[in-house]
């Protein structure tokens, strides 16, 4: 059998995890049981908010020393004890940081080729058509009960998740405003189609650049960060606002989480604030692929995708996404 790596837990992060928290482990899958196949990885992700996982229980049961660090993954079946899947068979499912996997034939998708072309690659279903843009379709359209004329903020909004919200919020008729960091993230969301844009390492007064971006407020905010600019945000929210929150990546490595205080204005201005995990919408994810799918095609939502070479750096390039270094969905290439 052939010799295979992968990165497994090693240590539970304190603050970002650092490359001791990972260890690379060479091995050699197991023989197939039936209902079992093995899988040659092409891709899997980084994704940010498995960070809590890696601690302990988070939206899943945390992860234990030894284990493979998870994560969305596209492979090719290179043998088969199933009668679901055949050899050369592409699939996505949760495959991890590794070079292969044995997977049992459940949790799988198969991958149509036919489905794919020069507008919509096979990756964009484990970024654009998968969890990051599926957290984006439903936490706006599910959460946020958009309706036309009104104004939606993002924070990160460069990332995966928050470029989907963006562009899906122009075709629902709102006006987008985006918070990135730097001017190259700020071009890309003008280039999008953004109303305004507003660069939050340039901004000594995050509130007041906020309220001068949207001067009748803030209808919905989709909420990717958290801590001090979710704070600002909210004094920026008209009544009845609704606040999606979809991910917390400034807390993630604080041992105290910074929170937020502004929560009088949830009384005075009767706000919601409701967060999601993608995964409850699950019977709802072929729809929603094929209307974004459909986007894609027309037109109106483009993705960006930041992809590596080799499994050697991927605790190093995971540890970057906090700083914000990546620019489009994270992905590496083992092949």
């Amino acid at each position: 059998m052939t010799e295979y790596r992968r990165w497994t837990l090693a240590k539970h992060p304190s603050g970002v995890p650092d490359e001791d928290c990972f260890a690379l482990v060479h091995f050699t899958p197991d023989a197939l049981q039936d209902g079992q196949v093995l899988i040659k990885t092409h891709y899997f992700s980084l994704d940010p908010g498995m960070r809590g996982r890696l601690s302990g229980d988070s939206y899943a049961a945390g992860l234990k020393l030894g284990d493979t660090i998870e994560s969305a993954g596209i492979g090719e079946i290179i043998d088969s004890a199933s009668d679901r899947f055949a050899v050369g068979d592409m699939v996505m499912g949760g495959l991890g940081w590794t070079e292969a996997v044995l997977h049992p034939d459940r949790g799988l998708q198969k991958l149509d080729p036919a489905l794919f072309d020069d507008k919509v690659a096979m990756t964009a279903t484990i970024g654009v058509l998968g969890v990051p843009g599926l957290t984006a379709w439903f936490g706006l359209q599910d959460l946020g009960k958009p309706e036309s004329g009104e104004t939606l903020m993002i924070s990160s909004a460069a990332g995966p998740v928050g470029a989907t919200c963006g562009q899906i919020g122009k075709t629902l008729g709102l006006t987008v405003v985006g918070l990135a960091g730097g001017a190259e993230k700020c071009a890309y969301l003008t280039e999008l189609g953004f109303d305004a844009v507003i660069d939050y390492k340039a901004e000594s007064d995050l509130a007041a650049a906020m309220a001068a971006a949207c001067p009748d407020g803030v209808d919905i905010y989709f909420d990717n960060v958290g801590g001090e600019m979710l704070d600002a945000a909210i004094l920026t929210m008209k009544p009845k606002g609704r606040i999606v929150v979809s991910g917390q990546v400034s807390e993630y490595n604080q041992e105290t989480p910074t929170g937020i205080r502004q929560t009088t204005r949830f009384i005075t201005h009767r706000l919601r604030m409701e967060g999601l995990v993608v995964y409850d919408y699950a019977k709802q994810f072929p729809e929603a692929q094929a209307a974004m799918a459909g986007l894609i095609r027309d037109g109106k939502l483009s993705y960006k995708e930041d992809i590596s070479s080799g499994i050697e750096d991927a605790p190093r390039d995971y540890a970057a996404l906090f700083a914000g270094a990546n620019f489009g969905r994270r992905l590496i290439k083992t092949i």
